[in-house]
């Protein structure tokens, strides 16, 4: 695909939703329009920060329609499809795939705890004789959340047998280690879930991160990127010291509801403050707050679509 593999910052989507809890497919549109056009590389629907565990089958793929119908383009897109079964997990993939997405980022089966590195490997094996020959897939290992996570021998292990379809991996463990393992893994495409360890991830061959904060310093981050493509040292230790400081006091909040308060005081639109439970929304005081701050330290805007 002509876009693969994305090199830049990939944003996990926030999802919008009405006030009756539908999907806000009108400001979803927007929302991914506006990061493109700041620079981010490329988006990740119905990722954690995107509550994807909260959003039906259904609701996902009448969403990224949403985008593609918008004349956004599907090869910059990895929705995130793992669902606690095969059926449903291969089933929305296959929707997503056919849409044309450049891949799927699936979790592994997540409910049962305790599970051996075969039993993993087995179920990876049926999602991809399930979903077909075309499958595109990276694996998604944010333990923090999920609890059961992927071994750095399973990715390589089911990378080296799938080489075409298992293709790349989302590392959300904040390991560093884990990551730079991940790295060695020849030929495997890695994300870090996180600018704070990116430019050292950059330097051994990963083409960008898929970082919950690009929602909303997404541009910052690209430039960060791009200064490291360009070999401009001096202004990737200026960009990293920023967007990391940036990072650092965002999530010292709840991520999710915190952002979605930020959007809604920037453009307006009070439905961005809304989640689904069991999340509960930032109080609109905290949320003056934390923009103010996050004026004051970083000029910061939402820029217009």
């Amino acid at each position: 695909m002509k876009h693969f593999p994305i090199r830049g910052v990939l944003v996990p989507l926030l999802t919008p939703f009405n006030d009756d809890m539908t999907v806000a497919n009108d400001l979803y549109v927007e929302h991914a329009q506006r990061l493109l056009d700041q620079g981010c590389a490329g988006l990740v629907p119905f990722g954690t920060t995107g509550e994807a565990l909260s959003v039906g089958i259904d609701e996902r793929i009448h969403a990224i329609e949403a985008l593609v119908d918008a004349g956004i383009d599907p090869a910059l897109m990895i929705p995130g499809t793992g669902l606690s079964n095969v059926a449903d997990t291969a089933r929305l993939s296959r929707a997503c795939l056919d849409l044309g997405c450049a891949a799927v980022m699936t979790l592994p089966p997540f409910y049962y705890k305790g599970v051996s590195e075969d039993g993993l490997y087995r179920h990876f094996v049926h999602l991809v004789e399930t979903i077909g020959e075309d499958a595109r897939i990276f694996l998604y290992h944010i333990p923090p959340i999920a609890v059961v996570g992927i071994p750095v021998t399973l990715a390589k292990r089911l990378h080296a047998e799938f080489p075409g379809q298992i293709v790349g991996i989302k590392d959300s463990s904040g390991d560093w280690e884990n990551t730079r393992a991940l790295l060695g893994i020849d030929e495997l495409i890695v994300y870090p879930g996180s600018e704070l360890p990116l430019v050292d991830a950059l330097d051994l061959g990963a083409p960008g991160c898929i970082s919950a904060t690009a929602n909303i310093n997404g541009g910052a981050i690209a430039r960060l990127i791009d200064a490291c493509f360009e070999g401009d040292s001096e202004r990737v230790r200026e960009l990293h010291r920023e967007v990391k400081r940036f990072r650092l006091l965002v999530q010292d909040y709840a991520p999710i509801p915190a952002q979605k308060r930020l959007l809604a005081l920037s453009t307006g639109d009070e439905r961005w403050a809304n989640v689904r439970p069991p999340l509960i929304e930032m109080p609109e005081e905290q949320g003056l707050e934390l923009l103010k701050t996050l004026r004051r330290e970083f000029n910061f805007e939402i820029a217009e679509s």
